[in-house]
């Protein structure tokens, strides 16, 4: 994409206690009933998928319920996608305090998934450490080789995590898989932020100031080809999880935005760059407007499998009101076939555009909740906030470990309570191995003392 979303806070117009009871009294439905898809074209078999709709914030009460959605788009191996999509959200659940209501829950989950990426990201990089060599440092004169640690732990991943909550959508990414979001009034929105370093300008920014190099690969000779990447390692994008064999500039801070929609619903489309650096947002929205979620997740897939060169992994939601009744009639499979093709093949049947259910397509309004994307952890985390109960003063924002008072008084070398010789940290408590990992994020410290990346 060119350029980037401007990035921020937005505080909500009205609480979401409030949205949510001008729905009740109106007679809407709180909970929508989803309905979804899933495609997929395996060119390298890096690409993953997560699909949990059954989830419940209070174990065996169902009123809690809630589902996740999510594409990890895999390099350099498939181990950090598979675990992404085994972890990630387990990590962001622990992270969230427990016994609160919907609404605070809500509003914290954003602070959550920050913290269960960047737990995620340290999870997976520990794997490797065990015997590990320390990573050679590429510049853009080498062409990557198989740069690789002890125990061949190199891999990276996308993440683009995406949590349903009644009509409270909440999105979660790092790197350039990416969620779009399609009213029944046509309007597309994108809730993802591509972190690539070609087109987003402050993510160059942020790596060089962070003491890593960005160029494209000089083949010998002089010649530069390719996309801009990040020297050490050659990495096309400046947010992953895992990639051990890069700078710690590259991170695992998602860009967070949460929106709720009108009880009209709306369907959300969640791709791997496979998809679109081939297709449009609008372009996959519009082709398969009127198709149902597993149908329109085939289509979308199916117009980017000419030319393959990449894997592609495309999950269609659709959040559609639980009193939604659907009066058109049912196709045949050999109508639903016929529709399929015509629509692949540009013969399009008018009457199943910016329709659902024989209703009209009127725009219904989307309220921006939250949205930030910054890379700085006390921005993500709050100042001085704890993610846990405050009965847990000394619990890591990050990890969710409980630590005694002396031991965080504890250094690699016994020192006092600063964890690094750096300025302090004005953000929530963090262990010795976060608050070190978040040095090297922001450039205090060579990720070499730690998990090379």
């Amino acid at each position: 994409m060119a350029g980037i979303a401007k990035e921020r806070r937005l505080p909500p117009a009205l609480p979401l206690a409030t949205l949510i009871g001008r729905e009740l009294r109106a007679g809407g439905s709180e909970r929508p009933s989803l309905r979804y898809g899933h495609a997929g074209f395996a060119k390298r078999g890096e690409d993953y998928f997560l699909v949990k709709p059954d989830c419940l914030r209070v174990p065996g009460d169902t009123s809690t319920a809630f589902s996740v959605f999510a594409v990890f788009d895999g390099h350099n191996g498939v181990s950090a996608a598979v675990y992404s999509k085994e972890h990630l959200l387990e990590h962001v659940m622990s992270a969230l305090p427990p016994d609160i209501g919907r609404d605070d829950w809500l509003q914290a989950l954003p602070r959550a998934l920050v913290a269960g990426f960047v737990k995620a990201d340290i999870d997976f990089q520990r794997k490797g450490e065990p015997g590990r060599i320390v990573c050679s440092r590429l510049t853009p004169l080498e062409i990557p080789a198989t740069n690789t640690s002890s125990t061949g732990e190199v891999s990276g991943t996308t993440a683009t995590l995406v949590v349903v909550d009644g009509f409270t959508v909440t999105v979660a990414s790092v790197g350039d898989s990416r969620c779009i979001l399609d009213t029944q009034g046509g309007e597309v929105q994108l809730l993802t932020v591509d972190h690539r370093l070609e087109e987003n300008a402050e993510e160059r920014e942020r790596v060089t100031a962070s003491g890593g190099e960005v160029g494209r690969l000089n083949l010998f000779g002089g010649q530069e080809v390719g996309p801009l990447r990040c020297w050490p390692g050659g990495l096309c994008l400046s947010r992953s999880i895992g990639d051990m064999d890069v700078g710690e500039f590259i991170v695992p801070i998602p860009h967070v935005k949460q929106v709720k929609l009108s009880n009209i619903g709306g369907r959300l489309i969640i791709a791997s760059d496979g998809i679109w650096d081939a297709l449009p947002s609008e372009a996959a929205a519009k082709a398969c407007r009127g198709l149902p979620a597993e149908l329109a997740a085939k289509l979308v897939q199916a117009l980017k499998k000419s030319g393959l060169k990449d894997d592609t992994t495309c999950v269609v939601v659709d959040i559609i009101p639980s009193d939604y009744r659907l009066t058109s009639p049912q196709l045949s499979p050999k109508r639903n076939q016929s529709k399929f093709k015509s629509l692949l093949f540009g013969r399009r049947s008018h009457s199943s555009i910016g329709k659902l259910g024989g209703k009209s397509a009127s725009f219904g309004s989307v309220e921006e909740l939250f949205e930030e994307g910054s890379a700085m952890l006390e921005e993500r985390l709050g100042r001085n906030l704890s993610l846990k109960a405050t009965s847990a003063p000394l619990r890591c924002a990050i990890c969710q470990v409980d630590q005694e008072p002396f031991e965080s008084m504890m250094t690699e070398k016994g020192g006092s309570y600063c964890s690094s010789p750096c300025a302090p940290w004005g953000g929530p408590y963090l262990c010795l191995e976060c608050r070190k990992k978040k040095d090297a994020m922001e450039g205090k410290r060579s990720s070499h003392s730690t998990a090379c990346r």
